[in-house]
This record gives structure tokens, sequence and C-alpha cells, in this order.
């Protein structure tokens, strides 16, 4: 893997007992510059960020129990999705049931 080849080298250039010696944090540090660049933190931070505004905005998806019938039913393998429709459950817990 690239970050075993990564310590490896950083062992055989630093040595041993210096890279062993090392403190948790600065390990961390060096693997998050290394591997987890501030611009790549950034748009993962920018991307979860729309998620969420997205969330927010699509509240009508599961408001309302009907809602979460049909949604449920229509994900149902084809073999139970005929037995439960038929039984009209009024709530999820029939329509689990």
């Amino acid at each position: 893997s690239v970050a075993l080849t990564w310590w490896n080298t950083h062992v055989q250039t630093v040595g041993h007992e210096a890279t062993y010696g090392m403190s948790w944090k600065t390990l961390m540090k060096m693997m998050t510059d290394k591997y987890c660049p501030r611009n790549e933190i950034r748009k993962l931070e920018m991307e979860l960020w729309e998620l969420k505004v997205k969330a927010l905005l699509c509240r009508r998806m599961f408001s309302e129990e009907a809602d979460k019938i049909q949604k449920y039913v229509r994900g149902l393998p084809d073999m139970i999705h005929g037995s439960v429709v038929a039984s009209k459950p009024k709530t999820m817990q029939e329509a689990i049931e």
C-alpha cells in the first residue's frame, strides 16, 4: 500500500528510534498533511454542508405516514409486494407486519 511505503521510507530516512519515539499527535499531523490535503478537506466539508441544506429543503420526503408506507411498500420484493398492498396498511407497523 502507498501509506505503508511512505511509512517505511520515513523510518529509513529518520531512523527507527526517532520514528517510533514520536508522539501520536505528531504522527497524525504528518499523516494528515500527507494524505488529507486542506483543499480536499474543504471540498468534503462543502459537500457535507450542501447535503445538509438539501435535507432541510426536502423535509416533505417523509412527512406523512401514508408517504412513508408508500415508499416502504414500493421497495418490497415482488413476492410480498402484492400481499402488503392488498392488506391496505394504515400505519408503518401494519405494513411491516
